[in-house]
């Protein structure tokens, strides 16, 4: 063979590889042919974690496709778990591989700072993470709002007596400003000021803003009584208003919580790829602020998420508490702890709490995260690249502004309905929700009643009294699918997509603790085997949601068939009792059940019920209720 005879590439040989690697603590790094990185990770057992990528067990876009992207993995040894888990966060932000996680903030944040050994020290607004700044400089925040920002600043300006102006003025001026006439500063830039009672005003102002609200209370009594007993009463009353001005300004925002800790609660909210963080910040027992991260594609596994997005956080500066409070659990979390304590400079602890005051706080994390998130949908940015991901997945003709989903419904053939749902743009139109009484089909037959809706509905939409849509969802398989086809073709309607979307099935061959489920299946006409989206994407998710709401929308229908033919039933059947008799009974019982154990007495008082009637209705049900078994 000759040199210059190109030869196939070696694919990567994981058995030969996984099978030297030692069960210890380490982060591995996957290298591309070029030699670029493409992904780090750390694990307590390195041979188990490489081994698991190529068991097929990870979903993940790129460990799928690591038979053509991998051609090499470094591996470095730890001798911890903790010192792998830092090994790992140094080589993410030195590498900033393309498939790790990478943390962004979803916008700019509001924070305080403070220099206490800068010229006559004042209080600063900062909108972004800080930059260089002097290491005695002090940052407060994030603030969850600029209106809680403005009021600590009103609050600040009103009562700890600290210059307010920047430093070109505070050098060019010649005569005191307002601030000093109203008693708000003591105007070094004009007098000369007392250094030592100033400092002691910037030492109260830190106290404050780092939530030690009880140690500066103490210590505004004491001067405030020292005051008093020297008559000086101006002063006294000075801090007498500082001490009611703290109690109201903590009086709204104080938690409830069993110790004086420092606390950071996460909570998220995800809705296919997407998922928002909301972090809960809260100091000296009381809810200071709230910071957000956004995250679009995201399909890691969350603890594995959770891991390295903590570590990221942590290790770029942020303040570290006394305990991390998260909505699951994490198996790296005792080494995380023990990171984080050295970084501290104490104990930290990494908790997945599951009930008391705890628990709640990372539910309001949770809460607040699925607002944001919503809040975050208004624009239609991200929704035009949810349908835009849609139409390319399932290569539909047209962009699927309106999605129409469609579900039967009936229990053991009796009272079938179904049920349309609309999306638009991407959101719920409930506007347009429609539900269909099956008509012309005998018992349970799911593809004919399938047929008759579909056919109503189109005919619709070819005389113009409903819109026609652009995608057609239709919960099932191949053979609802083809009733979909069917219809379409046969009232001449072209331009509208259909697909069908089967549920995930038991495995055949799973049995026990080992049971495993196929993924939900997207079928197309005219294709024979289904098409399976990535699990958590968006465009599954989307799929999802149409039908389950569908499903949601046509069983809350059934039940009500269900019950007003209960009622029918239950009541129609006894002479005497029409409409209004009907009405009457069910307004001042509530239920049927409620009126089948009535007394006599009972079912005498309801107004319009003679006395005979009372009889008949009570003789009706107790009759019946005697020939039960």
């Amino acid at each position: 063979m000759s040199q210059d005879t190109p030869t196939e590439p070696v694919a990567f040989d994981h058995q030969a590889f996984t099978a030297r690697l030692p069960e210890s603590p380490g982060v591995y790094i996957m290298k591309d042919a070029k030699g670029a990185i493409f992904y780090i990770g750390k694990s307590i057992n390195l041979k188990s974690r490489v081994r698991s990528y190529f068991s097929g067990g990870d979903s993940r876009p790129f460990v799928k496709r690591l038979d053509k992207l991998l051609d090499s993995i470094d591996v470095i040894l730890t001798a911890t778990e903790a010192e792998a888990l830092v090994l790992e966060n140094t080589l993410i932000k030195a590498h900033q591989p393309r498939f790790n996680v990478m943390l962004r903030d979803d916008k700019s944040y509001l924070s305080l700072s403070i220099d206490p050994k800068g010229v006559w020290p004042r209080v600063e607004v900062m909108r972004s993470r800080p930059g260089k700044k002097p290491p005695s400089v002090r940052h407060f925040g994030p603030y969850h709002s600029s209106r809680a920002l403005r009021q600590t600043l009103q609050l600040l300006n009103r009562h700890f007596m600290l210059r307010t102006c920047p430093d070109h003025v505070l050098n060019n001026r010649s005569r005191p400003c307002l601030q000093y006439q109203i008693k708000r500063c003591p105007a070094p830039c004009v007098f000369e000021v007392d250094r030592a009672q100033y400092d002691e005003h910037v030492h109260e102002t830190i106290l404050f803003l780092d939530g030690k609200t009880e140690e500066l209370k103490l210590r505004l009594t004491d001067r405030m009584m020292e005051a008093s007993e020297a008559m000086d009463f101006e002063v006294a009353a000075r801090f007498r208003d500082q001490l009611r001005a703290i109690d109201t300004m903590m009086e709204p925002q104080q938690a409830e919580v069993a110790q004086d800790i420092d606390q950071d609660a996460f909570g998220q909210y995800r809705e296919g790829d997407r998922l928002t963080i909301q972090a809960l910040f809260v100091r000296g027992g009381r809810l200071e602020g709230t910071r957000v991260f956004s995250f679009k594609d995201h399909d890691v596994p969350e603890a594995e998420f959770y891991s390295s997005f903590l570590n990221l956080y942590y290790q770029g500066g942020n303040a570290i508490p006394h305990e991390v409070l998260l909505p699951i659990e994490i198996e790296d979390a005792e080494a995380l702890a023990d990171v984080l304590g050295g970084l501290r400079g104490g104990k930290v602890a990494v908790l997945t709490p599951q009930r008391g005051r705890k628990k709640e706080l990372v539910d309001s994390a949770g809460r607040n995260a699925e607002n944001t998130f919503k809040s975050q949908q208004v624009g239609g940015e991200q929704a035009a690249d949810l349908l835009e991901k849609l139409q390319k997945r399932l290569k539909l003709s047209r962009w699927p502004e309106r999605i129409e989903c469609f579900d039967i419904s009936n229990f053991q053939g009796a009272q079938v309905v179904a049920s349309m749902v609309v999306f638009e743009g991407g959101q719920p139109s409930k506007k347009e929700y429609r539900h269909f009484k099956i008509k012309t089909v005998e018992g349970q037959d799911d593809f004919a009643s399938m047929y008759e809706v579909l056919e109503r509905r189109f005919k619709r939409a070819l005389t113009g009294e409903w819109p026609s849509p652009d995608l057609v969802v239709i919960d099932g398989g191949k053979g609802q699918l083809g009733q979909a086809v069917t219809i379409l073709s046969d009232l001449g309607i072209h331009g509208v997509d259909a697909i069908s979307l089967a549920k995930s099935r038991v495995d055949p061959g799973s049995t026990g603790d080992a049971v495993t489920r196929s993924p939900e299946r997207v079928f197309l006409p005219g294709r024979k085997n289904p098409i399976v989206l990535r699990q958590n994407s968006a465009e599954l998710f989307l799929l999802q949601r149409l039908r389950d709401e569908a499903h949601r929308f046509a069983i809350t229908f059934h039940r009500q068939q269900r019950r007003k033919a209960t009622l029918r039933s239950a009541l129609d059947d006894i002479p005497g009792v029409g409409p209004g008799k009907k009405k009457a009974l069910l307004d001042h019982f509530g239920a049927v059940k409620k009126i089948r154990g009535a007394s006599l007495d009972q079912l005498a008082a309801v107004d319009g019920i003679s006395i005979a009637l009372a009889r008949r209705i009570f003789a009706f049900f107790n009759s019946e209720a005697a020939l039960d078994p």
